[in-house]
Protein backbone atom coordinates (compact mmCIF):
# COMPACT_ATOMS: atom_id res chain seq x y z
CA UNK A 1 0.00 0.00 0.00
CA UNK A 2 1.45 3.38 -1.04
CA UNK A 3 3.04 5.74 2.09
CA UNK A 4 0.24 8.10 1.62
CA UNK A 5 -2.06 5.94 1.93
CA UNK A 6 -1.14 4.56 4.69
CA UNK A 7 -0.84 7.83 6.14
CA UNK A 8 -4.63 9.51 5.27
CA UNK A 9 -5.81 6.35 6.91
CA UNK A 10 -4.11 6.73 9.78
CA UNK A 11 -5.00 9.88 10.15
CA UNK A 12 -8.54 9.25 9.39
CA UNK A 13 -8.67 6.22 12.58
CA UNK A 14 -7.12 9.00 14.89
CA UNK A 15 -9.74 11.79 13.79
CA UNK A 16 -12.89 8.83 14.85
CA UNK A 17 -10.90 7.96 18.07
CA UNK A 18 -10.76 11.98 18.59
CA UNK A 19 -14.22 12.36 18.11
CA UNK A 20 -15.48 9.19 19.84
CA UNK A 21 -13.50 10.84 22.71
CA UNK A 22 -15.44 14.24 22.38
CA UNK A 23 -18.74 12.79 22.30
CA UNK A 24 -18.31 10.79 25.30
CA UNK A 25 -16.70 13.85 27.29
CA UNK A 26 -19.60 16.14 25.54
CA UNK A 27 -22.54 13.78 27.41
CA UNK A 28 -23.37 13.95 31.39
CA UNK A 29 -24.03 10.43 31.56
CA UNK A 30 -22.19 8.81 33.95
CA UNK A 31 -19.93 9.77 37.34
CA UNK A 32 -16.38 10.22 36.55
CA UNK A 33 -15.49 6.94 38.42
CA UNK A 34 -17.48 3.81 36.43
CA UNK A 35 -17.03 1.38 39.10
CA UNK A 36 -19.03 3.46 41.74
CA UNK A 37 -21.89 3.59 40.04
CA UNK A 38 -23.27 0.10 40.70
CA UNK A 39 -25.80 -0.07 43.46
CA UNK A 40 -25.31 -3.97 44.40
CA UNK A 41 -22.09 -4.98 43.32
CA UNK A 42 -22.63 -8.64 44.01
CA UNK A 43 -25.58 -8.99 41.99
CA UNK A 44 -23.71 -7.46 39.07
CA UNK A 45 -21.14 -9.98 39.59
CA UNK A 46 -23.76 -12.73 40.25
CA UNK A 47 -25.40 -12.27 36.89
CA UNK A 48 -22.89 -12.66 34.22
CA UNK A 49 -20.49 -15.57 34.97
CA UNK A 50 -17.70 -17.01 33.42
CA UNK A 51 -13.83 -16.76 33.10
CA UNK A 52 -13.62 -15.12 30.42
CA UNK A 53 -16.36 -12.37 31.43
CA UNK A 54 -14.41 -11.65 34.29
CA UNK A 55 -10.95 -11.71 32.78
CA UNK A 56 -12.10 -9.18 30.19
CA UNK A 57 -14.00 -6.87 33.06
CA UNK A 58 -10.79 -6.98 35.08
CA UNK A 59 -8.68 -6.01 32.15
CA UNK A 60 -10.78 -2.99 31.48
CA UNK A 61 -10.58 -1.85 35.60
CA UNK A 62 -6.79 -1.83 35.42
CA UNK A 63 -6.83 0.11 31.99
CA UNK A 64 -8.84 2.31 33.39
CA UNK A 65 -7.13 2.87 36.29
CA UNK A 66 -3.51 2.90 34.00
CA UNK A 67 -5.26 5.09 31.48
CA UNK A 68 -4.06 2.07 28.67
CA UNK A 69 -6.03 1.67 25.40
CA UNK A 70 -5.75 0.10 21.99
CA UNK A 71 -6.14 -3.46 23.18
CA UNK A 72 -8.74 -6.05 22.01
CA UNK A 73 -10.74 -7.81 24.72
CA UNK A 74 -14.21 -9.66 24.78
CA UNK A 75 -16.58 -8.83 27.79
CA UNK A 76 -20.10 -9.55 29.07
CA UNK A 77 -22.04 -6.87 30.54
CA UNK A 78 -25.58 -5.80 30.73
CA UNK A 79 -27.31 -2.73 28.38
CA UNK A 80 -27.50 0.07 31.05
CA UNK A 81 -28.52 2.75 28.25
CA UNK A 82 -29.21 3.20 24.11
CA UNK A 83 -27.73 6.61 23.18
CA UNK A 84 -29.15 8.34 19.63
CA UNK A 85 -26.68 7.52 17.16
CA UNK A 86 -23.87 9.15 16.05
CA UNK A 87 -24.34 10.42 12.41
CA UNK A 88 -21.00 12.66 11.78
CA UNK A 89 -18.78 10.28 9.35
CA UNK A 90 -19.40 6.54 9.69
CA UNK A 91 -22.56 5.76 11.57
CA UNK A 92 -22.42 4.16 14.99
CA UNK A 93 -25.00 2.96 17.14
CA UNK A 94 -23.82 3.92 21.09
CA UNK A 95 -25.00 2.59 24.01
CA UNK A 96 -23.72 2.18 27.75
CA UNK A 97 -22.63 -1.36 29.16
CA UNK A 98 -22.56 -2.22 32.93
CA UNK A 99 -19.92 -5.13 33.11
CA UNK A 100 -20.49 -7.78 35.65
CA UNK A 101 -17.93 -5.69 38.39
CA UNK A 102 -19.60 -2.28 37.64
CA UNK A 103 -17.62 -0.47 35.44
CA UNK A 104 -19.37 0.70 32.17
CA UNK A 105 -18.03 1.80 29.10
CA UNK A 106 -19.82 3.40 25.67
CA UNK A 107 -20.33 0.63 22.73
CA UNK A 108 -19.72 2.60 19.66
CA UNK A 109 -20.76 -0.05 17.03
CA UNK A 110 -20.03 0.82 13.59
CA UNK A 111 -23.58 0.24 11.28
CA UNK A 112 -21.74 1.45 8.18
CA UNK A 113 -19.88 -1.92 8.10
CA UNK A 114 -21.99 -3.96 10.12
CA UNK A 115 -25.53 -4.51 11.20
CA UNK A 116 -27.63 -3.23 13.75
CA UNK A 117 -27.45 -4.70 16.85
CA UNK A 118 -31.12 -4.83 18.53
CA UNK A 119 -30.19 -3.84 22.33
CA UNK A 120 -32.95 -2.83 24.87
CA UNK A 121 -32.47 -2.14 28.20
CA UNK A 122 -31.25 -5.20 30.95
CA UNK A 123 -30.17 -7.15 27.32
CA UNK A 124 -27.16 -8.94 27.84
CA UNK A 125 -24.13 -9.31 25.66
CA UNK A 126 -21.05 -10.53 24.90
CA UNK A 127 -18.95 -8.30 22.72
CA UNK A 128 -15.26 -8.04 21.29
CA UNK A 129 -13.97 -5.20 20.28
CA UNK A 130 -10.97 -2.46 20.99
CA UNK A 131 -11.11 -0.41 24.37
CA UNK A 132 -10.19 2.90 24.17
CA UNK A 133 -9.35 4.90 27.22
CA UNK A 134 -12.01 7.86 28.42
CA UNK A 135 -12.40 9.06 32.02
CA UNK A 136 -15.71 8.18 31.42
CA UNK A 137 -15.34 4.09 31.81
CA UNK A 138 -13.64 3.71 27.98
CA UNK A 139 -15.40 2.86 24.59
CA UNK A 140 -15.07 -0.15 23.30
CA UNK A 141 -15.50 -0.28 19.42
CA UNK A 142 -14.00 -2.04 16.25
CA UNK A 143 -17.05 -4.37 17.08
CA UNK A 144 -17.02 -5.38 13.23
CA UNK A 145 -15.55 -7.17 10.65
CA UNK A 146 -12.49 -5.07 9.26
CA UNK A 147 -13.37 -5.44 5.51
CA UNK A 148 -9.82 -4.52 4.93
CA UNK A 149 -8.39 -7.62 6.83
CA UNK A 150 -5.78 -5.42 8.52
CA UNK A 151 -7.51 -4.84 11.83
CA UNK A 152 -8.59 -7.79 14.25
CA UNK A 153 -12.20 -8.16 13.71
CA UNK A 154 -14.50 -7.80 17.07
CA UNK A 155 -18.23 -8.69 16.83
CA UNK A 156 -21.38 -8.52 19.50
CA UNK A 157 -23.22 -11.77 20.63
CA UNK A 158 -27.00 -11.07 21.62
CA UNK A 159 -29.49 -13.67 22.61
CA UNK A 160 -27.27 -16.58 20.35
CA UNK A 161 -26.46 -14.40 17.25
CA UNK A 162 -23.31 -12.70 16.93
CA UNK A 163 -23.26 -9.52 14.79
CA UNK A 164 -20.06 -8.78 12.93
Amino acid sequence: MPRRQRTTRSLAALLLLAALGWLVRSFDLEPLDPRTTAPDRAAAARSIPGPESDAGSDRIARAFDQRESGFMVTVEGRVERRLADDRDGSRHQRFLLRLANGHTLLVAHNIDLAERVPVEHGDRLRLRGQYEWNERGGVLHWTHHDPDGRHPGGWIERAGRRFE
